[in-house]
């Protein structure tokens, strides 16, 4: 593996505070704040930030409940003409914008510019849906009566993001909503404070430029005490929250004793089945990106792979083999095409993994290391790891994130699919083969437990058009494409009675 060099400390927030400004955000005391902006890519600190208090939250959410009241009235194709400005200037800033999150995350140039990309195209899919929020006319069984279903706004959305895609997962969230006739709160990742400001102050522009109401959309800002006030709040009719299934345990339960809704994007310990008929160069690129893009910290990144065994020595030669020339260093290097870990935490996290899967008799056949560690030692930069394992073992089941790859090796299909539902969580997976019959097993009831099955493509790169979440302890929500603007509304069956009589269903008789 070759490694790139990394910027000295100092340079990085100069770079950070000039994006800010051509996204019109201004931080008018950059170095005050108990919310701390750290780059990966050097460890240094980008700014400080404001926490917003326990007061400030309900303000908050008192003005979202207010702008509500007018929001939902406005006829939802005017609603779609502000995601189309958000669009729009989305569009104008793309590599503004993917350059902080470079700078925030340690993504390289391409997965950043992919990820506002995303913002998009979520834009353009809730703006055509501003015009599709079809509800269905029913048969009634009473002479003369129509029965029918219609969609209506919901109420406040709080929205919870995490730092791996600290921009396209509120934009997922926010163009659904806003169309859908809700307001917005957000509180993101306290990891990813700047590209939250930059979002919202772009937003922020488009509401004025399409005359919406204020409050419609607000950010805050903190640690998890300000999330909890979130998600506590009985104004808040949906809470949407990604992050780590141990947040969606405490965040459902909370959720739920208030009856409020929550929509859960949880882990994800994501597998590829790779059966002797596949085409071993078409799966080599697709496992490459999967298990090393983002230096796995996609919730998407694949962690298991799942090996016909006739298959699995030159398959995993010939990965090991592409992992020796990736390139790990700054993402701001055009070269680059692994970066850093988010941070010391995370490395830990590596560390631990690699240490449990060879006391419980895996192997790494490459990886294993940190490296630039003397140009940055307070930034964490690690070698994507192959780790042969003889068995399904307890850290095989936990999901790290970190580019490591397990690889498992499998007779029968049927076991290979035993395996990959074996974990307890349900995000994404994929098979890699050229036999109908297996392709089709894996995406029946009899196969993937997963919300997402793919067939010849890795399991990371979702489009948005398809719904994206998972099952089991990914917890079951679904956001993006597809009917996934039901989260964000409230269904009513309507009967309209047009005769001059007053039949009963099921043949009641009322005297």
């Amino acid at each position: 593996m070759s490694v790139d060099a990394i910027p000295t400390p100092g340079r990085l927030a100069e770079q950070a505070a000039a994006v800010l400004a051509r996204l019109g955000v201004d931080l008018i005391s950059p170095s005050v704040g108990d919310v701390i902006s750290r780059s990966p890519i050097n460890g240094e600190t980008l700014a400080h930030l404001p926490s917003t208090s326990s007061e400030d939250v309900d303000a908050v959410v008192t003005a979202a409940a207010d702008a509500f009241m007018q929001w939902r009235s406005v006829p939802a194709p005017r609603r779609g003409d502000l995601v189309r400005r958000l669009g729009e200037l989305l569009t104008a800033h793309k590599a503004d914008l993917a350059e902080l999150v470079t700078l925030e995350v340690g993504k390289i140039e391409s997965e950043a510019l992919g990820e506002v990309q995303e913002m998009i195209d979520v834009c353009d899919f809730a703006v055509g849906l501003s015009r599709q929020l079809y509800g269905r006319t029913m048969p009634s069984e009473r002479p003369m009566h129509r029965l029918s279903e219609t969609w209506h706004p919901l109420g406040v959305v709080g929205v919870i993001t995490a730092f791996n895609f600290p921009v396209a997962v509120w934009a997922w969230n926010t163009a659904l909503a806003l169309v859908s006739g809700d307001t917005v709160v957000w509180k993101p990742s306290e990891i990813t404070p700047l590209t939250a400001e930059a979002c919202t102050a772009l937003l922020d522009r488009a509401i004025r430029e399409a005359g919406a109401p204020n409050g419609i959309h607000t950010l805050i800002q903190g640690d998890r005490e300000v999330g909890e006030r979130l998600v506590d709040d009985p104004r808040v009719a949906l809470v949407s929250a990604t992050g780590s299934v141990r947040m969606g345990r405490a965040i459902g339960p909370r959720v739920a004793t208030r009856f409020g809704r929550s929509l859960l994007e949880l882990g994800g310990n994501n597998a590829a089945i790779v059966t002797d008929s596949a085409d071993l160069d078409l799966a080599v690129r697709g496992i490459v990106f999967a298990a090393a893009g983002t230096a796995g910290q996609r919730c998407t990144s694949l962690r298991r792979l799942i090996v016909q065994r006739s298959v699995a020595d030159e398959l995993t030669a010939r990965i090991a083999d592409v992992y020796r020339q990736l390139p790990v260093g700054s993402p701001l290097e055009d070269r680059t095409l692994v970066g850093p870990l988010i941070h010391q935490s995370a490395f830990e996290a590596y560390q631990l993994a690699l240490e449990t899967a060879q006391s419980d008799g895996g192997k790494i056949v490459i990886g294993g290391s940190r490296v630039l560690a003397d140009q940055a030692p307070h930034a964490y930069y690690v070698e994507p790891t192959i780790v042969t394992m003889p068995q399904q073992s307890a850290v095989v089941h936990d999901e790290t994130f970190a580019p490591i790859l397990y690889v498992l090796t499998y007779e029968s299909l049927d076991e290979a699919i035993e395996f990959n539902n074996a974990v307890p969580q349900g995000l994404s997976s994929a098979i890699f083969t050229t036999n109908q019959r297996e392709a089709e097993l894996f995406m029946s009831t009899a196969g993937s437990d997963c919300g997402i099955a793919n067939v010849n493509i890795g399991t990371s790169g979702a489009e948005i058009g398809g719904a994206f979440g998972g099952e089991k302890e990914t917890g079951g929500g679904r956001e993006s494409g597809s009917d996934s603007w039901k989260a964000y509304m409230r269904r009513a069956t309507n009967t309209v009675n047009y005769s001059s009589e007053l039949p009963l269903a099921q043949g009641v008789n009322f005297g």
